[in-house]
């Protein structure tokens, strides 16, 4: 095959800058990004060697050809009009622990599921005022949903929450807790700086769907589970949004993740340096400005040993990687219980 000379040069410089790029893990990667803006700081959460198997398997969102059949929600300007500047619903209803916690998925493309079940265990809390809880299952979602996608290599969270409003959910912890109907099975790994987790190797299998509670927990596998309402999607304008955060509790958001992400510890994120390198879900809590810049509050699922305590901040307002149009969330059925 002839190759021009030109497209020769022109390859050979490709090739090369491609060499020049450093490792995202890299020190020099991490002092790159913190040179380049003064938005967020970059640090390491995850060790050099830490395999891009696993890395890129954490990115468990699958794109969702039919995302638009889901109802969208707005909300009256007068709430619009009243919200504040900053919003942690943490202070609003003091009475939901869960709204503090940070799960781990482990080696499994999960977020999907997290980010519904977190947000869905939520808002059981949210739309009591803090009287009802209930700890949704991250395995049940995950191993039992068959149209979700594909379990531990990824799935889209507008079937999980459909999936939810259908066939209900049942309880369950994070994993050995003993929590719950199913805690989560899959062990958390050593994501981040070198602990006493095993090490993250991508290859994780799903679990398979046990329609039953383990054994200790004192309710049937049926009778256990909890269901959703309503199933909706927000407008994708940021004022629907915090009206929405603001009245209802959290929702699931997906993104793109860029490897800067991955060395995320404090401030407002703005994607800086990087290759993407796939969909992710999380749940977003709530808002607010930091220096000047307007950011959303987030509750991440790679455990409280990254980023800022397991959360983070990502600029709010520009739809950055996507973070405003992929909300998805819906209303608990709380008569049943």
């Amino acid at each position: 095959m002839f190759v021009s000379r030109a497209a020769y040069v022109t390859l050979v410089c490709v090739l090369a800058a491609a060499k020049d790029l450093p490792h995202p893990l890299s020190d020099e990667f991490i002092n790159t990004i913190n040179l380049k803006q003064n938005s967020w700081k970059a640090g390491r959460n995850f060790p050099r060697d830490t395999s891009f198997a696993h890395l890129k398997k954490i990115m468990g969102v699958i794109k969702d050809e039919h995302f638009a059949t889901l109802p969208i929600k707005t909300h009256k300007i007068d709430l619009i009009a009243s919200l504040p500047e900053n919003f942690d619903p943490r202070d609003k209803w003091p009475d939901c622990p869960t709204l503090n916690e940070v799960r781990d998925q482990g080696s499994c493309g999960s977020c999907w599921a997290f980010g519904a079940v977190e947000a869905m265990t939520d808002r059981v809390c949210t739309y009591s005022n803090g009287t009802k809880h209930f700890h949704f299952s991250a395995e049940d979602l995950l191993s039992c949903c068959p149209i979700c996608g594909l379990g531990c290599s990824g799935g889209m969270p507008r079937l999980a929450w459909e999936y939810w409003k259908h066939f209900g959910l049942v309880s369950g912890g994070s994993y050995n807790s003993s929590q719950g109907c199913r805690p989560y099975e899959i062990p958390p790994c050593e994501h981040h700086v070198p602990g006493n987790r095993m090490p993250c190797s991508g290859d994780t299998k799903t679990p398979k769907c046990t329609k039953k509670c383990e054994s200790g927990y004192d309710v049937n596998y049926k009778q256990d589970k909890q269901y959703g309402k309503h199933v909706y999607t927000v407008s994708g304008d940021e004022d629907h949004i915090r009206a929405e955060l603001f009245k209802n509790g959290p929702v699931e958001g997906a993104f793109t993740v860029y490897s800067d992400l991955l060395s995320y510890k404090s401030g407002v994120y703005k994607h800086t340096q990087g290759d993407a390198l796939g969909g992710h879900a999380v749940k977003i809590l709530g808002w607010g400005v930091e220096n000047d810049n307007k950011y959303w509050l987030i509750a991440n699922s790679w455990n409280s040993d990254w980023g800022d305590n397991g959360f983070f901040k990502i600029l709010r307002g520009e739809d950055h990687c996507g973070i405003e149009s992929s909300i998805v969330t819906g209303e608990p059925l709380l008569d049943e219980h």
